[in-house]
């Protein structure tokens, strides 16, 4: 694979630009922030607001509390729904407990709640393409109330049962690969021409630039350093994208994971961080790469982000 990135002579890191906190991300932890501001704690929050654990702990420091049920939560709390967007139940469960319910989903995933709603009042059947499981990939289907596929790869696609294949439409998980995407969506139209569906692009912005943003370094660097939670299905895929450009890549969201032997004979370390990781957090693997011998630090020009999202009505 070519790349763009010029090499240089002696070790040093090549910090990949964009990275780190999206729109969205940044937006669903102001609105817990302010919601503790407004409301005093405790802040109930259904699910983790983010996949990131230093930025929980934080949140939490500050009074807000996790739950992974709305039965854990008292009657007429204030309760922020997670940066994953829920399903039309937990809104109606919500409202039946008189709970003061803030909605901190991203508004691209909002978009593609929209989009699967409108196939579906189109007679549509819908394709979700996502992994099963995921919050957003639950909230999403959630939403739709026929049938809804589930899947994430091509194969998947060869084993579907559809009823009416004239009848058919698809919406996308918005943290998957775009590569990987790509795939299932050629498969889709393949096997059922006339499916309706958004373009790829319609895939999240930032999920797109940091994954743009690995494959421009890949062919640079020795090995690749993904700053992110297990749990994070974006920070995931940056990792898989080093791993299939045959760099040796690591996920880590704790400076003492970073092993002396990752980085022991390599010029240049690709350092980068999914959507949901902390900027300072960055800063702590390259204080410890610095410890390691790997002192210098390039940082890449990469795609301009300007998107903000607005707050909800009331913060």
């Amino acid at each position: 694979m070519t790349s763009d990135v010029p090499a240089n002579q002696g070790e040093e890191v090549v910090l990949a630009n964009p990275r780190g906190f999206c729109a969205g991300v940044d937006r669903a932890i102001q609105i817990v922030e302010r919601a503790l501001e407004v409301h005093g704690a405790p802040v109930f929050v259904l699910h983790e607001i983010v996949h990131n654990k230093h930025v929980l702990e934080r949140l939490r420091d500050l009074g807000a509390r996790f739950v992974s049920s709305l039965d854990e939560v008292p009657e007429g709390s204030v309760t922020v729904f997670s940066a994953h967007g829920v399903s039309d139940a937990v809104v109606e469960k919500a409202a039946e407990r008189r709970l003061e319910a803030i909605d901190a989903t991203c508004p691209l995933v909002t978009k593609v709640h929209r989009q699967a709603i409108r196939y579906e009042g189109q007679g549509r059947e819908v394709i979700l393409v996502g992994h099963p499981g995921h919050p957003e990939v639950e909230g999403t289907r959630g939403r739709i109330k026929g049938k809804v596929h589930v899947l994430s790869t091509p194969e998947e696609v060869q084993a579907l049962h559809i009823e009416d294949p004239e009848q058919l439409a698809y919406v996308t998980q918005t943290t998957l690969s775009v590569d990987d995407t790509k795939e299932v969506i050629e498969a889709l139209l393949d096997r059922f021409p006339t499916i309706q569906g958004p373009a790829l692009k319609d895939i999240c912005y930032a999920t797109q630039n940091r994954q743009t943003a690995v494959k421009d370094m890949i062919g640079a660097v020795d090995t690749l350093i993904v700053v992110g939670s297990e749990n994070s299905s974006n920070s995931n895929r940056l990792r898989e994208l080093g791993e299939r450009g045959g760099v040796p890549a690591y996920l880590v969201d704790h400076p003492d994971q970073v092993r002396p032997e990752w980085v022991a004979g390599a010029k240049t370390v690709g350092v980068t961080a999914g959507a949901s990781a902390p900027e300072e957090l960055v800063q702590l693997i390259l204080t410890r790469l610095d410890e390691l011998g790997v002192t210098r630090t390039r940082e890449l020009d990469g795609e301009k982000e300007t998107v903000v999202f607005q707050m909800p009505e009331g913060l």
